[in-house]
């Protein structure tokens, strides 16, 4: 009965804050119900109802951040969160600008010399590592690396001309 009580008192205000936390509704009742067992579990625990209203809120904010974190490794859950706090005109011109910056990227990728091309796809693109590289092609992962580094310097050099954000997008994706 005091279980009950307590639960329809919090309910509707721990959901609100939830909701307000996660910015979705997905997952707040498994949250909630999270919430209500371990104040059972911790009954015993709770030495006064002046502080019960800080405790609940505790519990339910330390649960919500761990939810947090798994989604915001989730990318689905990312992009839906990312989707509701985004115009969607920007978001549709921001794919338009990185899908020229992409192919302006492989166009330059693709008048490197042919060497350095090679090795520069293997590593940025298939993600072998500099060993793997050397010993496909059979040479020293030394040579790997200075290919690597002037393709990096040339593709860079290049991208100076396109503004920051080409650069942004060169350091973060390649």
């Amino acid at each position: 009965m005091a279980l009950e009580s307590l639960f329809n008192y919090y309910y509707p205000r721990l959901y609100n804050f939830s909701r307000s936390f996660l910015k979705l509704e997905e997952g707040i009742d498994d949250i909630l119900q999270e919430v209500f067992i371990k104040i059972w579990e911790h009954r015993k625990e709770i030495k006064s109802p002046d502080t019960f209203n800080s405790f609940i809120f505790t519990i339910s904010r330390n649960l919500l951040l761990n939810e947090l974190r798994r989604r915001l490794n989730d990318d689905k859950i990312r992009n839906k969160l990312y989707a509701k706090s985004v115009c969607e005109e920007y978001l549709l011109s921001e794919k338009v600008e990185l899908n020229e910056l992409k192919e302006k990227i492989d166009q330059l990728i693709q008048e490197l010399p042919e060497r350095q091309q090679n090795i520069f796809v293997l590593s940025r693109v298939e993600g072998l590592s500099n060993r793997e590289i050397a010993k496909k092609l059979n040479i020293s992962e030394k040579t790997v690396e200075y290919h690597i580094t002037q393709s990096i310097k040339i593709l860079k050099k290049s991208l100076v001309n396109l503004g920051a954000l080409s650069l942004l997008y060169f350091h973060l994706f390649l």
